[in-house]
């Protein structure tokens, strides 16, 4: 704030620079020159230090902000990711971020200068002529209604843009996600059409939002010039009468041609402020939403016997289990089957407590779930997902995870245990060798095979296993099929299988359909009973032996 009256006392010293230049003895203007240079001079390093300040706090807010977003994020529980979240986060993470932190560090001293530069001149004009400055000052209340009529017009565009940029923003994510199934159906040559449309969208929306401020530009420009041709009509009118001076006249109007590139410059300011305002309210939505309440005194379970007692989850308006009870004791093997869509999965998200039941309880050696604290449940519990995620790093690095205090030999021996250490042999690197962003320098079955040894390593009590083995290659599956064993001995384990050849070992098969659990028991006492899960049995074997007659891969 401190530049601003300066700048209005340089604006004012012109009066005696002119004074002295249009008068009798023009040499008495050094005096007047030299303030004025002075002035202009000193305002100059006050605005550099101002802006310097400004970038240094708005960086500093920048830091901090992503640093609680990042710890919100981790608090948030696993649930809450949905496939809609990922462009939403992405872009607020991305530019929402920045857009909003970029006010103080770029915006704010352009702000508060369109704003307080037109005020300081209109107080300079009353100083010289009342009535000069009553003709600017009857300008401010058409500025404020053009820009709040402005701000009204493009909310709307503005709330559109960002919804259509978060549709982009997850199309693009979708498009890279499914490049395998493209490649694999020789679609590389052409265009992702729901991509293509979404962008196309964004950009559809990002001109509306053009075309929504530029009334309020050429308002605010209009309005200038209007003001201006007022002030030199009246300046005129007011120097032939005699009741001012012309250098008097001629300072108002350098003042005013002054006032115009920070209201032009306020349509401009204006619009980023909106929306770094909306990426503001988004930000504290997001910080606001809560992760599953912690419990006040957390319960240690002493055994891993896993329940289920009348759980009812719902999935917005879908239900996904309903009145659902199962158990599993200590040690034991369950395999849950059923066709697409049955709720599988989400029953062992329940377990990890992705989510919290709407009804019943998930209990761990006895113990709800919600009684145990995040930081005890993780300990006890590894999860190895169809779709694996490495990061950026080390093969080692990603074992580590699993238990990142472990020696070198217990790695070493998680990966022999998951016959990882085959894969290190080939590798040019080694252990040192990179596996890529989401472990894109190795297959889907060398992927499987490290978060295998990374449960190894972490030797949780309970194992939960979502489709481990649905999509590898025989050799990959073979190996996998290895890690498993020794990863389920002596734990309490819950698989998710859609091979039904591969839960023929499981101490008992629950079929799940219909909300509920239809059929549980052995293997072979599913065969005889001839209910859903022979029905299911006997077409997967029928599946493999058509496809082994045909020559084709078996599923």
């Amino acid at each position: 704030m401190l530049p601003r009256p300066l700048e209005g006392l340089s604006y004012a010293l012109l009066v005696p620079v002119l004074r002295a230049l249009f008068g009798g003895t023009p040499a008495d203007v050094w005096p007047w020159l030299t303030a004025f240079g002075a002035a202009v001079a000193a305002y100059a390093v006050l605005r550099y230090v101002s802006d310097l300040s400004g970038f240094r706090v708005g960086t500093t807010l920048l830091r901090g902000i992503y640093r609680r977003l990042g710890d919100h994020l981790a608090w948030l529980p696993l649930g809450w990711y949905g496939t809609s979240r990922v462009g939403e986060v992405s872009v607020l993470a991305g530019r929402g971020v920045m857009q909003a932190m970029s006010v103080i560090a770029h915006l704010l001293a352009p702000f508060v200068s369109a704003c307080v530069t037109p005020l300081t001149i209109v107080v300079v004009m009353f100083a010289f002529d009342r009535r000069m400055g009553l003709a600017t000052l009857a300008a401010a209340p058409v500025v404020a209604a053009i820009q709040i009529w402005t701000g009204r017009a493009t909310a709307a565009a503005d709330a559109e843009r960002h919804e259509r940029d978060k549709e982009a923003g997850g199309r693009v994510v979708e498009y890279l996600q499914a490049q395998p199934v493209l490649r694999a159906g020789g679609r590389t040559g052409e265009c992702f059409r729901l991509l293509d449309d979404s962008l196309l969208e964004a950009r559809r929306a990002s001109r509306r939002t053009v075309l929504a401020t530029l009334p309020g530009a050429v308002g605010l420009t209009l309005a200038g010039q209007a003001v201006f041709t007022g002030l030199l009509v009246l300046g005129a009118y007011l120097a032939l009468g005699g009741d001012i001076g012309a250098a008097e006249v001629l300072t108002i109007l350098v003042l005013a041609a002054r006032c115009a590139d920070p209201l032009l410059s306020l349509s401009d300011i204006g619009g980023q402020l909106r929306i770094a305002n909306a990426e503001l309210a988004r930000l504290d939505t997001l910080l606001r939403t809560r992760p599953l309440p912690e419990p006040r005194e957390p319960v240690r379970p002493e055994h891993h016997d896993l329940r289920f007692e009348s759980v009812t989850f719902r999935h917005g308006d879908r239900t996904v289990l309903q009145d659902l009870s199962l158990s599993v004791p200590e040690g034991q093997t369950l395999a849950v089957v059923g066709p697409s869509g049955a709720g599988k999965s989400t029953l062992l998200q329940l377990l990890a407590r992705f989510h919290d039941v709407d009804g019943g309880a998930v209990r761990v050696g006895g113990v709800d779930v919600r009684a145990i604290s995040s930081e005890v449940l993780t300990e006890r519990i590894a999860i190895v997902f169809q779709d694996v995620y490495l990061f950026d790093g080390t093969i080692e690095e990603n074992v580590r995870l699993g238990r990142p205090g472990a020696g070198d030999a217990e790695v070493r021996a998680a990966a022999r245990a998951a016959r990882l250490d085959e894969v290190v042999e080939r590798l040019p690197g080694g252990w040192a060798a990179n596996v890529g962003e989401g472990g894109a320098l190795l297959s889907g079955g060398e992927r499987q095979r490290v978060s295998i040894a990374r449960a190894l390593l972490k030797d949780a009590p309970v194992v939960l296993l979502d489709e481990v083995t649905s999509a590898l290659d025989p050799v990959n599956e073979a190996a996998v099929h290895q890690g498993i064993e020794r990863l389920t001995a002596g734990r309490t384990v819950v698989m998710v299988a859609h091979r039904l050849r591969t839960v023929r070992r499981a101490d008992r098969i629950a079929f799940l359909d219909g909300y509920r659990i239809v059929e549980e028991g052995g293997h072979d006492e599913l065969l005889r009973r001839g209910g859903r899960y022979a029905g299911f049995w006997n077409a997967d074997r029928d599946g493999v032996t058509q496809a082994a007659a045909g020559g084709l891969p078996a599923r």
